[in-house]
């Protein structure tokens, strides 16, 4: 595997998940009270299919703060209600005009980018359920001029999963032959969970190579870092702390040493159970992209 330095530490933009709770501009100051760079967040409860209203009083102080912690990119992660693939046509609607609903309030936000799981269709053949996902992916973006870019996530490969492999994000991708997509975000977990050993030299150089081979690097705009709680292969989708999974941090620094990816964001989506779990994983991640070489 081609390596090389990173850059120094302060010039990559690392982030987590940040909640939205007591409104949507508090996000932006507990990315800044971690020395955060980029963001993650859900526009409203990810669990409901009610729409909310973002204020403009609210989207003037997200944009404000944002631009004076210089907090970029910003991205926002759709719901998980979200099937784009789904055989129930209340459901598909339903999710259709959800999505649209994201991507405009990353528009009122500014916020550059709105990530997407496809969804998934059990039972079915995986190739008529992406064709579905695709036309209802079309839908979503014609219903408004955005400025967002749609991007799409790799999944842990469970029962009914769609996009869990990079074949089959690009053919997503090239049939949707859109501007409205921007790229993709991979999963460190989902990706080791769906199949990719990303503990080995061996499994990260087939990851990479089948981004650039299928979809191409320069449409790699996010990776979410996070380690596994689940064996490589196991289809489940287990967050784990970085460096305390099966991927752990040996694997993290192979990964990350690649400079093929140097300019990647990296978005930790780690487990929360205590108010110092975010500040300790960008901790480890700090202390990993130092010694990787």
């Amino acid at each position: 595997m081609k390596t090389a330095k990173r850059k120094r530490t302060q010039e990559f933009r690392i982030g987590v998940h940040t909640s939205i709770s007591g409104g949507i501009s508090r996000a932006v100051e507990r990315a800044a009270s971690l020395n955060c760079n980029t963001m993650q967040i859900f526009s409203h409860n990810p669990r409901q299919w009610r729409k909310n209203q973002i204020s403009q009083g609210e989207a003037g102080r997200f944009s404000i703060l944002r631009q004076k912690y210089d907090i970029r990119p910003i991205f926002i992660h759709a719901s998980y209600l979200i099937n784009l693939a789904s055989l129930s046509g209340e459901v598909l609607s339903k999710s259709i005009s959800l999505l649209s609903y994201e991507l405009m309030n990353a528009d009122k936000l500014g916020a550059e980018y709105v990530i997407l799981h496809t969804g998934s269709a059990r039972g079915e053949d995986e190739r008529k359920a992406r064709g579905r996902a695709v036309k209802a992916i079309l839908r979503s973006l014609n219903a408004g001029r955005y400025r967002a870019s749609l991007i799409l996530e790799n999944t842990a490969g469970r029962q009914g999963d769609i996009t869990s492999s990079m074949r089959t994000l690009a053919e997503i991708i090239d049939l949707c032959n859109c501007d409205g997509i921007g790229g993709v975000c991979i999963d460190t977990c989902h990706a080791f969970s769906s199949g990719y050993d990303l503990a080995s030299n061996e499994g990260i150089e087939k990851l990479i190579s089948e981004i650039d081979r299928y979809i191409g690097l320069d449409k790699l705009k996010l990776i979410h870092l996070n380690d596994s709680k689940q064996p490589m292969g196991s289809r489940i989708d287990r967050h784990e702390h970085i460096g305390r999974g099966f991927i752990g941090a040996g694997g993290f620094r192979k990964m990350l040493s690649d400079r093929r990816i140097l300019d990647v964001p990296l978005i930790l989506e780690t487990p929360k159970m205590t108010e110092d779990d975010d500040r300790n994983n960008l901790k480890k991640v700090y202390e990993i992209l130092s010694h990787a070489v």
